[in-house]
């Protein structure tokens, strides 16, 4: 506790809809709100190296579900397990610009599933390896293309105000 955030990352988290947490919250979480997307990344990196359209359509109703929800399913693993031997706390609910992604990358992994089982294998690679370093890319550096869309569609986030000092 009483960490603070690069500005970098904190409009980066911004970006993905936590401009509405606190930066204390933020610092106590940011690394665990990845692990969504990393474990998006390894089963879509699964899928994409097998060419298994099974593989990639297990992965469209986590996506949808997180579309849909304010917490992806993943989430979950954190919130009631890993939080508990970290002694940090929950993760905040995620935006409308993280779910905007999360739906987004649905239709991207049923898309490339769908290129795969109708043999159109080069196709099914390409958009593979796209979504993947897309995930990847979230999942290391808080850098989200499919939110920084969300966002230059309905508006960026407001600047944060500097919290008061104790004095």
């Amino acid at each position: 506790m009483g960490q603070k955030l690069p500005e970098t990352t904190l409009h980066r988290l911004d970006v993905q809809g936590w401009d509405n947490v606190s930066e204390e919250t933020l610092a106590d979480v940011a690394p665990w709100q990845r692990l969504a997307y990393g474990l998006c990344a390894v089963l879509a990196a699964t899928g994409t190296a097998l060419a298994s359209p099974v593989i990639l359509w297990c992965l469209v109703p986590f996506a949808a579900l997180a579309a849909l929800f304010p917490v992806h399913p993943f989430d979950l693993i954190y919130n009631h397990g890993i939080r508990h031997l970290t002694k940090t706390g929950p993760l905040p609910k995620r935006g409308a610009p993280a779910r905007f992604a999360c739906g987004l990358g649905a239709v991207w992994v049923a898309v490339t599933g769908w290129a795969f089982w109708a043999g159109h294998t080069t196709l099914g690679y390409v958009l593979g390896v796209s979504l993947c370093c897309v995930a990847l890319l979230v999942a290391t550096t808080d850098i989200c293309i499919p939110s920084m869309i969300y966002r230059a569609i309905f508006g960026s986030p407001k600047p944060r105000q500097e919290a008061p000092s104790q004095g």
